[in-house]
């Protein structure tokens, strides 16, 4: 079969041009997201007590978040239990959020710790948690090493939203991201 020289996908340019690219962070961009006033632009989809679910701003796949602990660390043992309880359930209602907004069949989920990880942000941890489909790597990957994200983050961000909020036991709050209560 043979590959592709190019790959169009004028969709993109909304990405290109926008104007938040990401430079106002100063500080840990995981500490600075979930505080902004406006969940929506700073794609966090859902919080609780100790954790936050954040939209990837560089998907493997549609729906592909990161669930991240609200205290500044690198280092997965220095997470008390409270907070490694809480981020544990929050993996649980995203993965169920996943599977109620996007179908999914399966996910990767696991953190990259350390410099040797390969990770870009090696010292704030952070779970990824990648939805997945029965077929849904193709030729691309593996002819042209390209991966065709086939949803924009806005909309991935609007369908996931609304399946958190769908569950039982969540609370809006006023940034518009959605409280997970035990």
């Amino acid at each position: 079969m043979p590959c592709m020289d190019r790959l169009f996908a004028p969709w993109r340019i909304e990405w290109v041009t926008r104007e938040d690219s990401g430079a106002d962070i100063d500080g840990c961009p995981f500490c600075v997201l979930p505080e902004r006033e406006d969940a929506r632009e700073a794609l966090v989809v859902a919080e609780s007590e100790h954790a936050f679910t954040l939209l990837n701003n560089y998907p493997y796949n549609p729906g592909h978040v990161m669930v991240i602990p609200r205290p500044h660390t690198g280092a997965y043992t220095d997470l008390s239990g409270d907070v490694l309880a809480d981020h544990a359930r929050l993996k649980q209602r995203t993965m169920t959020a996943l599977e109620t907004a996007f179908g999914a069949e399966g996910f990767n989920v696991g953190l990259n710790l350390g410099d040797a990880s390969g990770g870009s942000v090696d010292d704030h941890l952070h779970t990824h948690v990648v939805p997945r489909w029965a077929g849904d790597t193709n030729f691309m990957p593996v002819c042209s090493d390209t991966k065709v994200i086939v949803q924009a983050l806005e909309e991935s961000y609007e369908q996931l939203h609304e399946a958190f909020d769908e569950q039982p036991g969540t609370t809006r709050l006023d940034s518009g991201s959605v409280f997970i209560g035990e």
